[in-house]
């Protein structure tokens, strides 16, 4: 498989030092993608740079994942407009092993093949390293010219730059150098935004000796809108499901616009071009099915989670949202619901208020379902009100026993308009 001719079929090669492809070829080359571990978890934002370590993996080449200890604690000013908050020894030990658990699901750390992943933590060669002879051995490789002609460094100089942050480029060139002398890795890969930091890694290999160095980087992901992609309005679409559940993680892709869903499978699929572009092809003769969509959720919500989560994700959108009884509501859990229902409207009311049952009309007027007793009493009548999947009537009384898990009652007016009432 030819690495760099994949990707740039996929819309995933932005820049190449020149060599790198030739290098690819001719022998199975080591590449290393860093992490910062300002969480415990990764997030979408980080599954390109994931995808392409498997993607190097799985051209017969040997990925190296660097999680940054050391310089989580710095802060990379690529991007930024303002100082990062510093992050203390204890909750960066908690992160890195987070994002090893995670990292570990996508690339094979464990197998005897010569191109087993290798994960390493830049903290265990920066711990020892005394500032005296970090500015004898890499500070005086580069100069001051060189560094600030970077774009990440100008930008931030315009709003203020900490020595710290300035140096931010000199510790990840020097992990680039540390890898290429001591574990033969020729190549570092990431977003085009680390292009600055990726370089002075090659410029400080060759300075001091090293052997040879190469790199590339991806387009940094964008909506159609132009925003940046990886947030949905809740914020971060994390990969630990405690923190996004796989039901949440699936609709996230499920929801993406047209021109977002054809151009983010080229992306995260691992299946070959020609067939992503025949699915591409079938979704536009009709959007509605939604097929692109619907393929890039199975794929990655199955590739992030399971199978058996996916299935779960699936089941629970039926449930929700088509044509189900409520029988089958009352199998889904309080996560399920919640996760289904997060976004919608939701009123919360107290249990008392059924102690003698609730009249609907009372119910939908006082809550602001409906505007008025008479904007109620007239969709009631129209057969324009469900509760839990089941059409009402105007003279409809909730009781307790109508609850979901005793405590949720999911209300439709008209055919899409939800409402979740929890009870309290």
């Amino acid at each position: 498989m030819n690495l760099i001719a994949d990707l740039r079929e996929r819309g995933l090669l932005h820049d190449i030092m020149p060599g790198t492809e030739e290098q690819l070829n001719k022998e199975m080359t080591s590449g290393y993608i860093g992490f910062d571990p300002t969480a415990d978890s990764l997030h979408i934002g980080s599954m390109l740079q994931i995808t392409l370590l498997m993607r190097l993996q799985r051209a017969g080449h040997k990925p190296y994942a660097l999680i940054g200890g050391a310089t989580g604690m710095i802060g990379d000013p690529t991007g930024k407009s303002a100082e990062r908050n510093l992050l203390d020894e204890a909750t960066i030990e908690k992160n890195c092993a987070g994002i090893r658990r995670q990292l570990e699901k996508f690339i094979d750390f464990n197998s005897s093949a010569p191109n087993a992943a290798v994960m390493v933590n830049n903290y265990d060669w920066f711990k020892g390293f005394s500032f005296l002879n970090f500015v004898r051995d890499v500070g005086k490789s580069i100069t001051v010219n060189y560094m600030l002609a970077k774009d990440s460094v100008q930008k931030r100089l315009e709003h203020g730059m900490s020595f710290t942050e300035f140096t931010y480029q000199l510790i990840q060139g020097y992990d680039f150098y540390h890898l290429n002398k001591n574990h033969n890795v020729k190549l570092q890969m990431g977003g085009s935004d680390q292009w600055g930091n990726i370089v002075t890694g090659t410029e400080l290999v060759r300075k001091k000796g090293g052997s040879d160095a190469f790199a590339l980087v991806s387009p940094l992901i964008t909506k159609s809108d132009g925003s940046k992609f990886g947030k949905s309005e809740g914020g971060n679409i994390w990969l630990d499901p405690e923190r996004t559940s796989p039901y949440q993680f699936y609709q996230f892709w499920l929801n993406l616009p047209d021109a977002d869903a054809e151009k983010m499978l080229l992306i995260y699929s691992f299946r070959p071009v020609e067939e992503l572009k025949a699915v591409i092809e079938e979704h536009r003769k009709d959007p509605g099915m939604r097929l692109a969509q619907k393929a890039l959720a199975e794929e990655i919500t199955t590739l992030v989670h399971s199978a058996e989560d996916l299935e779960a994700a699936k089941n629970t959108s039926q449930i929700l949202f088509g044509k189900a009884t409520v029988e089958a509501l009352r199998t889904l859990s309080d996560r399920q619901i919640l996760d289904g229902m997060a976004g919608l409207n939701h009123v919360t009311l107290s249990k008392q208020a059924l102690a003698n049952g609730l009249d609907i009309i009372s119910f939908l007027a006082d809550n602001g379902i409906l505007p008025s007793r008479g904007e109620a009493k007239k969709l009631l009548q129209g057969n324009g009100i469900a509760i839990n999947k089941e059409k009402v009537s105007p003279d409809f009384s909730i009781k307790e026993e109508h609850l979901l898990n005793g405590k949720y009652l999911l209300v439709l007016k008209g055919k899409k308009d939800y409402t979740l009432a929890i009870f309290e």
